[in-house]
């Protein structure tokens, strides 16, 4: 029931926050294409399918919103499903490198750092891996679910449970070191943000609306920002989660909020050098000059990285539940409801390609190889594309 509960807090019931009837997806429309796009591979680490929660599509699509994203490390693909597959992959050809079945509900991962691999699951489990042959090293259960990666370093790993816990755990052996927590509002959206461990700290954002800095070595603050603030009657119009990783480059820290504002941070302070009013249940995309987001109504923006002015902003994938972008050299990347992939030009948002990968949905965001984009569905199904450019 508490799953249940949380689950209803998420995507299309917050409709209810501001319409009557829930927003109908867009249409997609012709576009002209200039990228060519050729699928090259397609794998599977299987898949958890639902009775018609979601309320959009045939039934490939009723399957559990997770945050079972992609992740490579230099020529391998890690991947891992609901129903306890991980495995690795050759990025480039497919080759399928090792395959593990664990019987694990995986909810969040994989991450990898060095030799070792890491996940947590919906029943608590943090389990980790030989990144070289997918052996299981070891697996310990916390007190709530892990539906977000993990963040790993060679001293800690960082995972977020749902309950509003921040955990760092050893690499060795997955014993607890520390431990902190942020206050839990009444309602939330179900997941939780990707902890990022950069100069010392650790990162994260939580449901109240706020992105906690910590010491690595003992989880004693350093900084709190708001970057949503709670606002409104009803619990559903006080809903501010930060669900997006955040990111660090250099000096400063991107972040986004629900119903609150992208950020610029200082990463040692958490002040503010500027903030652009916005409401994002996705993580945020980097590019040279430009930080790149999809709004909750399902517009892709580009906003200056110096100062958050919007650059531009496409509207034509409006309510098609887009995923976090993902940015290649030409181009920013979505994916949407319906499995469809999108290409938009970097400089202008306008659509330069479309690709599709089997109608079903896909909630985490493409992954960049190079001349690649690789993405996986909410049931498993991984689809690899090569992007050229149309002569």
């Amino acid at each position: 029931m508490r799953f249940w509960a949380a689950a209803l807090a998420a995507t299309w019931l917050l409709a209810a926050c501001s319409h009557k009837e829930v927003d109908q997806p867009a249409k997609l429309a012709p576009i002209k294409s200039t990228l060519r796009v050729r699928r090259i591979w397609s794998d599977s680490v299987g898949g958890f399918h639902l009775f018609n929660f979601w309320g959009f599509g045939d039934s490939k699509t009723r399957a559990l919103l997770l945050g079972l994203r992609l992740v490579v490390r230099g020529e391998r693909l890690f991947a891992s499903g609901h129903d306890g597959v991980v495995a690795a992959f050759n990025a480039r050809t497919g080759r399928q490198l090792w395959r593990t079945d664990t019987h694990i509900p995986f909810g969040g991962g994989p991450a990898v750092h060095g030799k070792l691999l890491v996940l947590g699951a919906t029943d608590g489990e943090v389990a980790a891996f030989d990144a070289d042959n997918g052996k299981l090293l070891w697996k310990v259960r916390l007190a709530d679910e892990v539906v977000s990666s993990p963040a790993v370093s060679s001293d800690l790993i960082a995972v977020r449970t749902i309950d509003g816990v921040l955990h760092a755990l050893s690499p060795q052996n997955g014993h607890e070191l520390w431990e902190t927590q942020q206050h839990m509002p009444s309602l939330s959206l179900r997941g939780a943000a990707i902890p990022v461990i950069a100069d010392h700290m650790v990162i994260s954002g939580f449901a109240n609306g706020k992105v906690l800095a910590v010491n690595a070595s003992d989880g004693s603050q350093v900084w709190l920002a708001t970057v949503s603030e709670p606002k409104g009657r009803t619990a559903i119009e006080r809903l501010a989660d930060v669900h997006g990783a955040a990111i660090v480059a250099g000096k400063d820290v991107y972040t986004v909020g629900y119903h609150g504002t992208v950020d610029m941070l200082a990463l040692n302070s958490g002040q503010p050098w500027w903030s652009h009013k916005a409401s994002s249940f996705r993580g945020l995309a980097l590019g040279q000059r430009a930080v790149y987001m999809t709004t909750e109504d399902g517009a892709v923006e580009a906003l200056n990285r110096k100062n958050g002015a919007v650059l531009w902003s496409q509207a034509a994938l409006r309510f098609r539940s887009l995923t976090q972008p993902a940015v290649s050299n030409d181009a920013v990347i979505v994916a949407d409801y319906q499995g469809y992939v999108h290409w938009l030009n970097k400089r202008t948002g306008a659509f330069e390609a479309r690709a599709e990968t089997g109608g079903v949905r896909v909630s985490n965001p493409p992954v960049v190889i190079g001349n690649e984009v690789v993405v996986i569905n909410d049931v498993g199904d991984i689809t690899a594309f090569r992007v050229s450019p149309r002569h």
